[in-house]
């Protein structure tokens, strides 16, 4: 028996990837939440067509379930090319951390018609995934930005159990659920936790049981406390004085290792014996003044700089390598080479420049004294060109040229020299100056040798019997340190790096600077043995803060942090980085999959610069936008409507059982912070501020949704910055030794801050991410709240800063509109600042203690709960340190169902009785199509701010939106107009109501009334929601709507991709009722419109040639068969003189004057019944005749012999081909101004006949334009008025391969009995069959068009050589009026290709198709002109009246502007004749990514045009046309 359980629910991160393989996610940084049970997918989605397909395989290190992670084990999933579907490699999420992925695949070659070298795989960047850790303490989860982090200096809490025990008790009390602990290892010789002795060895005076101490300790915090452990790491330096260092120095950069430091530690050794011999120069070794540093620097260069001679680590040794190239050169053996030929005429400057590129040996190193050398055979090799060879006579003169040479040579490193001798000068200036004579610095006395003049750079390990070992070199190792505005990827002691010889490292004298190479081979001791302490901190920690992480080898914290994660795999990392530049940031953070960066709220100098920091870290804002869809289960498909997904039926690497999936867009996301109130190296509140301001920097610290943390004695009030080097005394905190109460007291805002802790991991553990600040003077305002509750917190905080006082000024009342609000508390905070209290703090030898302080209740916070509001008025005695807090909610927030399910369900039945024409009206109409529907009273709707939309309908509106959604840009100005009122549901909602009430569209009522209930529920929210459930159901609606359409289309368009479903949908965009215009009189029928939005209504939307042009692709190619045979049947009604009419008005006044309308008729009949299930059926179907057959006379569509005759589909093509067979010869009806206000007399005139020699058709003049390229001259400025800027008269291409088409299609029915006439007969009464006249076409179609490569063959084709612009391409035209026009390369003979196929040689066809992709494709239409052609304009600017005859009043508009429609019968031809070459599958895979590739261009253009589809032509190179 079946199971009746609901499917399971799978949660799903889509993370789609574009045609480079790059991951389209705003901003780029994927960053995922915990690992869940059951675990989550990442669904990586790729297009099959994309070109990582092409022998594509996608590598993955997400390790598999059991799998331990191993960064260079990847899983390879094959992506094999599909041109129907996106493909899905799901991979579920098991672990935490950084993961990586990247594709390899072929690159799809160039397309070429000759054979070309395959190109070679290749392999796409890294990119990187963080999944955050899943951190538990005592059962429950405490997601990354619900953490309340405390830190403490370890070496400060005391004795383990005592001490300890009782601070983490304080600390737990205090809801806190994390402890930072400075490194707990052995200490160097300064006392500094962060200069670890052993870092194997835990501190022996606080732990004296050693590593047994610490996992009781552990254990403890965790079930008696409910706190995690966080430790530093520090993997960049050890203590100068650590032990293992005597016997490993190659762990650090030394001489031997490092001898590019060399000059460095000469400097060094210099300046602290400068220091110790200042008295012995008579100079000042105190210094007090700017004079005394003066003097001290002036004697610097004589008695230190000039003593060291450094600048032989820059130079060539003259004498030395003069000598050598000498000696070289007498030794005879060195011969002038070509590339010394002539070197006697050289100049100095040439002959210095061949030295220093051919000859200088240590060019870009730096090493010894006088390491750049010049290579002697090189140097004689110059020698033997300029003198000849070696001569006793001339060895003198030789030694001085060279000897000139060297030192002109070194001319440029004297200069680096000087440079860098200034830059020490400098820095040793600034860093004595700061630690002498600074107010802020040290001022650290006398230059004695307890306080050396200058920092040394190096630890030089003691001489004994472990050092004796090794080179005297190894013994002398540079010292770690930082350096401003350094490049966080560059290794300062690395040999690229001249920062220690400059002095431009702040350095830490007591802690030596570790090598780790380039990997473990490459130190092996040093590798191992951090390896060993970074698992022994992973063994006990639950998070690691990487020490210095900006200035620790990427490579080496990867490493170090695998092998942690291998220990404990949810691991948090944090990290101080201070790279100073956000993109270096983000690199670390997603490498090394960091959980949060340390940021410090004490940083902030004012109020002003406190709120941004707050609002930098406050998540997002309020009323923020929903990007999650939900689709009902796996195996059906969701649609690409809103989001560019389409799920293919099953994941690539496996299926899953069916499932409900809830599918989560990846969010943008901001680095993570651990936002810090104080850090412990923060000067206090009381230092920089105003002691009162600790309590509320902390509560806006916590009330960010982010990890927040505070420092050992910030709670305490502790009245300076602790110094953690020197400090020795130990913690106090009141807060240790009794029981924590919410509430007021004395002895700090521990009390407080338990609330303030209890209400920030609430809010990060149940995901209250929303988020408002507002700054008004000197009082902030924060409030967040759940976005689906809608429940929130309420904080008012009076910063302190110096100079406020009791404050100035008082809060305006705050209005929560459609909120109410209760009060949780209001305190504010006294702290004695006194000197004598300052005083007896800082005597007591024994223990740090903080200010005395009291925090106190504060009454009169007046709260109104009000039916619409709460109005919150704070008191007047409400003074700086002071906070109040309230609980927040919504009550409209509260449905049943809650309000986002309730907005959203139900579209999809409300939507299932909509046609494509209600879906029409649903989601699309232009303004002139809204105004014609309304009779004028309507149109689309116009934001303030923004502008109208471009459509009515829900499209208009998601066009609007779908980017404001995405980004979140609450500051849009829809967003603006929705939070003014409600105008925007009652336009939606009205125009459907009104629409339905029509007989056409009546199943539209539904939907109205989902819109209207939806609408109804959201009307009373507070009007910062409105935005975003305005959005929620208009994405719903959007959403229903397209998946219905979807269900009505073909298969092939249903489960097709997102491109291809986004082109059929333009077919529902074309199709719907118009009052002005049907396809027949009298009766309303759906029809298609020309073009938006300019040819939607009344003549102007009806149009022959781009029905025709149009209808395979949006009707039969979509399925919709029924809308294809109304349109055929509706102009086969019309034919008259064998033509069917451009202009239709819905057959009352049609007009006959395009030569090739009729050719794209009879090509959609001839694609009908070959597409179409019985589609030859139609042959037979009849219809009425507006005009009588075979008659060229003109009535009106009410005269009694309109539609009083009938004709079959199939008498409509033999009378089309009969009436061109005769030839055609009439004026137009009612021809004239009327008529065509623009054309000359003439140009009414049509006459076609056929050229039976060659079976091809003639047409037009000089002064009409019969063919698609119709724009007519109209302006009286330029004088072109009347003269069409592309007549195309005579034979166009794109007619003569239609024609062949039509024919060997009709012959092919009449040989099998399905159409009744064997040929026609022409005006000379001789009768020839359609095989006779089509073979007639083959056989002079390329003598007539093809114009070859090889002038030389011109004489066997119909070639005018002299006046050929262009080769290996078939003409535009055959025997026009004006010859060049027929040379011109123009986008219509791939028209002909594709119908027509057989009347091209293969070979010659790709050989034109590869000419009009390199000269006429753009990256979205075809050209309409070759751009070498001197006609060439490609702006068309219809507005421009102007004297210039070529563009004045558009007339360029087929002279180079790009028409997008083309490029389908181009891209058809490309593949047909490609197709024919190849031979594999994998070749003939090859040939359609050649077409997806050059699709690229329209599916960015539809994906961000807010009309949903693609603009008529573009302006050059793809640039916007403003009059398309």
């Amino acid at each position: 028996m079946g199971s009746n359980s609901p499917p399971t629910a799978q949660e799903v991160y889509y993370l789609p990837l574009n045609d480079a393989g790059h991951p389209d996610v705003p901003g780029g940084y994927i960053y995922l939440p915990a690992p869940t049970d059951p675990a989550y997918i990442i669904r990586f989605a790729i297009e099959g067509t994309s070109s990582i397909c092409r022998e594509g395989s996608l590598w993955v290190n997400i390790p598999k379930k059991g799998e331990n992670f191993n960064r260079h084990a990847f899983h390879e999933f094959k992506l094999h090319p599909d041109f129907n579907q996106t493909l899905n490699v799901d991979v579920p999420i098991y672990f935490a951390g950084a993961f990586a992925f990247y594709t390899t695949y072929t690159p799809l070659p160039d397309f070429s018609s000759a054979e070309a070298a395959p190109p070679k795989p290749t392999k796409t960047e890294t990119f990187y995934i963080d999944v955050e850790p899943r951190l538990t303490v005592n059962g429950a989860v405490l997601p990354i930005d619900s953490l309340s982090i405390f830190s403490v200096i370890s070496k400060l809490m005391g004795e383990y159990p005592k001490d300890w025990e009782r601070h983490l008790r304080g600390i737990g009390q205090r809801e806190y659920d994390m402890v930072h602990f400075t490194p707990l290892m052995q200490r160097g010789s300064s006392n500094s936790p962060y200069s670890m002795y052993d870092q194997l060895t835990f501190d022996p005076a606080c732990f004296p049981n050693g590593e047994n101490d610490v996992a009781t300790m552990i254990t403890s915090m965790e079930k008696n406390h409910g706190l995690l452990g966080l430790t530093d790491v520090v993997w960049n330096h050890t203590a100068n004085n650590s032990k293992w260092l005597e016997a490993h120095p190659e762990a650090g950069y030394n001489i031997e290792t490092a001898p590019w430091l060399e000059a460095a530690l000469e400097l060094d050794n210099a300046l602290l014996q400068y220091g110790t011999d200042l008295a012995k120069y008579g100079l000042p070794t105190e210094l007090k003044s700017a004079d005394d540093l003066q003097q001290v620097m002036d004697g610097m260069k004589p008695h230190c700089l000039d003593l060291v001679n450094i600048w032989e680590y820059y130079v060539v040794k003259v004498s030395r390598d003069a000598q050598a190239a000498v000696d070289a050169w007498m030794s005879g053996l060195t011969k002038a080479d070509s590339q010394v030929e002539g070197a006697n005429g050289w100049s100095l400057a040439r002959k210095v420049e061949f030295l220093r590129e051919n000859a200088l040996i240590g060019r870009d190193e730096f090493a010894g004294r006088f390491h750049r050398n010049v290579d002697p055979n090189v140097a004689a090799a110059l020698l033997t060109s300029v003198f000849g060879h070696g001569d006793i006579n001339l060895q003198q003169t030789a030694l001085d040229a060279v000897t000139a040479w060297l030192n002109a040579l070194n001319v440029p490193y004297y200069k680096e020299y000087d440079a860098d001798v200034a830059v020490i000068k400098q820095q040793v200036q600034d860093r004595v100056r700061y630690l002498r004579l600074d107010d802020d610095g040290p001022r650290l006395g006398p230059i004695n040798k307890e306080h050396a003049f200058i920092e040394s750079y190096f630890t030089r390990l003691p001489l004994n019997e472990t050092t004796k070992k090794h080179d005297p070199k190894a013994l002398f190792l540079v010292n770690n340190g930082w350096v401003w505005a350094a490049d966080a990827m560059r290794d300062n002691a690395g040999s690229s790096s001249r920062t220690y010889l400059r002095r431009q490292v702040i350095v830490w004298g007591d802690c030596a600077k570790l090598r780790y190479g380039k990997s473990p081979e490459d130190n092996p001791y040093l590798w191992d043995f951090m390896t060993r302490y970074t698992r022994l901190m992973a063994k006990y920690f639950a998070g690691f803060r990487i020490d210095n992480c900006h200035s620790t080898p990427l490579h080496v914290a990867e490493y170090l942090l695998d092998q942690a994660r291998n220990v404990r795999p949810d691991l948090a990392v944090f990290a101080e980085l201070f790279t100073g530049d956000e993109k270096m940031d983000y690199v670390f953070v997603k490498r090394l999959g960091l959980s949060a960066l340390i940021r410090e709220a004490m940083q902030a100098w004012s109020t002003q610069e406190v709120s941004r920091l707050v609002h930098m870290h406050s998540g997002r804002p309020i009323g923020s936008f929903e990007i999650d869809t939900i689709s009902s289960t796996k195996n059906t498909k969701p649609s690409a409507a809103t989001t560019g997904i389409n799920v293919s039926l099953a994941a690539v690497n496996g299926s899953l059982a069916e499932t409900t999936e809830i599918v989560h867009n990846i969010r943008e996301s901001p680095v993570h912070a651990l936002f810090m109130d104080c850090t412990h190296d923060n000067e206090a509140p009381a230092q920089k501020r105003d002691a009162r301001d600790t309590l509320p920097n902390a509560a806006l610290v916590n009330m960010c949704a982010c990890a927040t943390g505070s420092v050992m004695g910030y709670d305490e009030i502790y009245p300076k910055l602790i110094d953690l080097v020197s400090e020795p005394r130990l913690y106090q905190s009141s807060f240790s030794d009794h029981e924590v109460k919410i509430g007021a007291g004395r002895g700090g805002i521990g009390r407080i801050k338990k609330l303030l802790n209890q209400i920030h991991t609430f809010m990060g553990r149940h995901g209250y991410d929303e988020t408002f600040i507002h700054h008004e003077g000197e009082y902030i305002t924060v409030h967040r709240m759940h976005p689906k509750t809608r429940k929130g917190y309420f904080t008012v905080a009076h910063s302190a800063f110096p100079g406020y006082g009791e404050g100035h000024g008082t809060l305006t009342p705050v209005h929560l509109n459609g909120t109410k609000a209760k009060l949780v508390g209001s305190w504010k905070l006294d702290v004695d600042v006194s000197e004598s209290a300052k005083r007896a703090v800082s005597d007591d030898q024994s223990f740090l203690r903080g200010l005395p302080s009291s925090v106190s209740h504060l009454s009169g916070v007046i709260l109104e709960n009000k039916a619409d509001k709460a109005v919150i008025t704070m008191p007047s005695h409400f003074p700086p340190g002071s906070i109040a807090i309230f609980e927040t909610w919504i009550p409209g927030a509260e449905h049943s169902e809650g309000l986002d399910q309730y907005v959203t369900s139900g579209a999809s039945q409300a939507f299932a009785e909509c046609s494509l024409i209600d879906l029409n009206f649903m989601l699309y109409r232009s303004e002139p199509e809204e105004r014609d529907a309304s009779g004028g009273k309507d149109g689309v709707y116009a934001i303030p701010g923004h502008g109208s939309l471009v459509y009515a309908g829900l499209q208009g509106w998601w066009s609007c939106l779908r980017d404001v959604v995405r980004y979140n840009k609450l500051g849009h100005p829809i967003c603006n107009h929705l939070r003014e009122g409600t105008w925007a549901m009652d336009y939606i909602v009205g125009r459907l109501e009104r629409m339905s009430k029509r007989k056409e569209y009546t199943s539209l009522s539904k939907p109205a009334a989902w819109l209207q209930s939806r609408f109804d529920a959201i009307r009373n929210i507070p009007s910062f929601l409105r935005p975003r459930y305005f959005a929620l159901v208009v994405q719903a609606a959007y959403d229903a709507a397209w998946a219905r359409g979807m269900e009505l289309l073909s298969d092939d368009v249903h489960y097709g991709q997102g491109f291809v479903q986004s082109l059929a949908m333009v077919s529902v965009q074309m199709t719907g009722y118009m009052p002005s215009a049907s396809l027949v009189p009298l009766e309303s029928v759906p029809s298609m419109a020309a073009g938006l939005p300019h040819f939607t209504s009344s003549w102007a939307r009806c149009w022959g040639r781009d029905i025709f042009i149009s209808l395979r692709g949006l009707y039969l190619a979509t399925g919709r068969y029924s809308d294809a045979h109304s349109h055929i049947m509706a102009f086969a009604s019309v034919l008259k003189h064998g033509m069917i009419p451009n202009l239709l008005s819905d057959g009352k006044l049609p007009r006959y004057n395009s030569r090739d309308s009729i050719w794209f008729f009879m090509q959609c009949i001839q694609d009908y019944t070959k597409m179409v299930p019985s589609g030859l059926d139609i042959l037979k179907e009849k219809v009425n005749r507006r005009f009588l057959p075979y008659d060229d006379t003109y009535f009106e569509f009410d005269d009694p012999r309109a539609y009083s005759k009938e004709s079959t589909i199939e008498e409509i093509i033999q009378e089309t081909l009969q009436r061109h067979a005769t030839g055609l010869s009439f004026r137009e009806a009612n021809a004239g101004p009327n008529l065509d206000m623009q054309m000359k007399d003439e140009g009414f005139n049509i006459e076609i006949h056929v050229d039976w020699k060659t079976g091809i058709i003639f047409g037009g003049n000089q002064s009409n334009c019969g063919t698609w390229m119709d724009k007519m001259g109209e302006s009286d400025r330029a004088g072109s008025r009347g003269v069409p800027g592309t007549p195309r008269d005579g034979a166009p291409v794109e007619i003569t391969g239609l024609l062949a088409s039509t024919l060997t299609w009709v012959a092919e029915l009449y040989e099998r009995g399905l159409y009744q006439f064997e040929g026609v007969t022409t005006e000379d009464g001789d009768s020839i069959t359609f095989k006779a006249w089509a073979s007639r076409l083959q056989d002079n179609f390329e003598r007539c068009y093809y114009v070859p490569q090889d002038p030389s063959q011109d004489s066997s084709y119909d070639v005018n050589s002299a006046i050929v612009n262009r080769r290996c391409i078939y003409k535009d035209l055959y025997r026009s009026g004006k010859e060049y026009e027929d040379y011109q390369l123009r986008p219509n003979f791939p028209i002909a290709m594709t119908v027509a196929p057989q009347l091209f040689t293969p070979e010659k066809a790709l050989g034109a198709l590869e000419m009009a992709d390199k000269y006429l494709r753009g990256p979205t239409g075809m050209a309409t002109l070759d751009p070498s052609d001197l006609n060439y304009r490609p702006y068309y600017i219809n507005s421009e009246d102007s004297t210039d005859f070529a563009t004045s009043k558009g007339r360029n508009y087929h002279q180079g502007p790009e028409w997008i429609w083309p490029t389908g019968f181009f891209l058809r031809a490309l593949l047909k004749f490609d197709l024919m070459r190849k031979s594999t599958k994998a070749e003939r895979t090859e040939a359609f990514q050649q077409i997806t590739r050059r699709l690229e261009g329209c599916k960015i253009a539809i994906r961000e045009s807010p009309w949903a589809g693609l603009a008529e032509l573009t302006q050059r190179n793809g640039e916007f046309c403003g009059d398309s």
